[in-house]
């Protein structure tokens, strides 16, 4: 064998070498005295998900000796197997923690198990893993985010004041399984109760604006003493404007939303919403790696923390 081709093959294994301790670095390279935190979110879509990365964003700049961020989304609300893959990668990529806000409560505990079994911390934000599933898994993750249930309570509670007992009314929810989504539900729920209100229909909205317009024309139209639509989030309520601008229908039907997103505060303004909640998706993801960075910190698990929610109406915005 030649000296030359010696040579080369030397320099090929050195590469190999090179590429493999990268790899088993998770290519950290001048940073690795620093952990990284993965910020997962759902749909960038979605307004508030953007607040929730800008608020990480300008916490990571004033912290940037810290730690260092990688922020991920998913291009669609519902596609569980893209935000699947985003922890696979993160976990890959041998991240020292991740923060995730769930598109499902249940489906994303056995993915999220597998970070916590390579020694990567999970903090759970935003939409709550489910109790009976982490239970089963036998595993511990932190919760950081509002009561829900409060949060939609409050938004009930406003509208309620708006409206006479015995008056109809819908609810759009957001996806089966969804933790958050169930919890402003039953908020909904204690609220049209309280007031002595009927509720006359609660469907599916999928936290997105066009299948929350399908859903939300076919409560007009099946109901026509419908008296207000309360949506899960802003999306949906946004949804819920469409629909009723197409059968003239906006000022008779009240609208509540919840998320507090800018287009949501315009429909405010102009009379086409009644109210949302800020449950202030900066603050969640704050809170959030604030928490992974004590657990890397400290070696323990904290309580689970729950950030603020606050009912925001017309006079909010002036």
């Amino acid at each position: 064998m030649s000296k030359s081709l010696v040579s080369g093959l030397l320099m090929m294994g050195l590469c190999v070498v090179a590429v493999i301790s990268a790899g088993c670095r998770g290519d950290r390279g001048a940073s690795s005295d620093k952990p990284r935190v993965a910020l997962i979110m759902k749909s960038l879509a979605n307004e508030f998900f953007k607040t929730m990365e800008e608020g990480a964003r300008a916490h990571q700049k004033a912290n940037a000796d810290k730690y260092d961020l990688i922020v991920n989304g998913m291009k669609n609300e519902q596609d569980l197997a893209e935000q699947i893959g985003l922890v696979n990668q993160m976990i890959a990529q041998r991240v020292d923690a991740i923060v995730i806000a769930p598109a499902n409560s249940k489906a994303l505990v056995p993915v999220c198990k597998t970070a916590r079994d390579a020694g990567i911390v999970v903090v759970n934000i935003d939409n709550k893993f489910d109790a009976g599933v982490l239970t089963k898994r036998k595993i511990k993750i932190p919760f950081v985010g509002p009561d829900n249930r409060q949060g939609a309570r409050l938004a009930g509670e406003y509208l309620a004041t708006k409206l006479s007992a015995g008056d109809e009314v819908g609810i759009i929810k957001g996806k089966l399984d969804a933790f958050n989504g169930v919890q402003r539900k039953l908020g909904f729920e204690d609220a049209m109760k309280a007031a002595g209100m009927k509720i006359v229909s609660s469907q599916h909205g999928d936290w997105e604006q066009d299948p929350a317009t399908k859903v939300a024309a076919g409560m007009i139209v099946q109901n026509p003493g419908l008296k207000a639509l309360l949506c899960a989030n802003d999306s949906m309520a946004m949804g819920a404007v469409v629909a009723l601008g197409s059968v003239d229908k906006q000022g008779k039907v009240l609208v509540i939303g919840y998320d507090n997103i800018s287009a949501i505060q315009k429909l405010i303004k102009e009379g086409k919403v009644l109210c949302t909640v800020d449950q202030h998706a900066d603050r969640i993801a704050i809170t959030g790696i604030q928490c992974a960075l004590e657990i890397i910190e400290t070696k323990t698990v904290p309580d689970d923390k729950q950030t603020p929610v606050d009912l925001i109406k017309l006079d909010d915005l002036k």
